[in-house]
């Protein structure tokens, strides 16, 4: 099982989104320091300002949400996905792509990390 962790502003609305938008359940939470969300056969970490992984580096760096490394979720129907998730304001970085394998999206979750939503063709 792949596992990812995802540094987020807000442990509990993290876990709020990626449960009733895209399809995760809670597997455990640590309180607002730490959650661990899955989907099929990926494990989510989400780890919030309190959490180990959100402890600044020897150099002084903070970890913090956002960049362009993401998670991928598959869908059946990208744009009938889309349209419920722009319905419950979620935020996109850009339009539907479509690649050689498929159509893409970029939505962000509320603390700006990218999530791939991907269509097989």
């Amino acid at each position: 099982m792949a596992q990812v962790r995802y540094i987020v502003h807000d442990v509990d609305q993290a876990v709020a989104f990626y449960r009733d938008r895209l399809g995760f359940e809670l597997v455990q939470q640590f309180g607002p320091a730490m959650a661990i969300v899955a989907r099929e056969d990926l494990k989510l970490w989400l780890a919030g300002p309190q959490a180990s992984a959100a402890k600044p580096m020897p150099d002084g760096a903070q970890p913090v949400p956002g960049g362009w490394s993401r998670i991928v979720v598959t869908v059946d129907d990208l744009e009938a996905m889309v349209g419920v998730l722009r319905g419950d304001g979620v935020g996109f970085r850009n339009e539907i792509l479509i690649g050689p394998g498929g159509r893409q999206i970029l939505c962000e979750d509320p603390s700006g990390n990218p999530i791939e939503l991907f269509e097989p063709a």
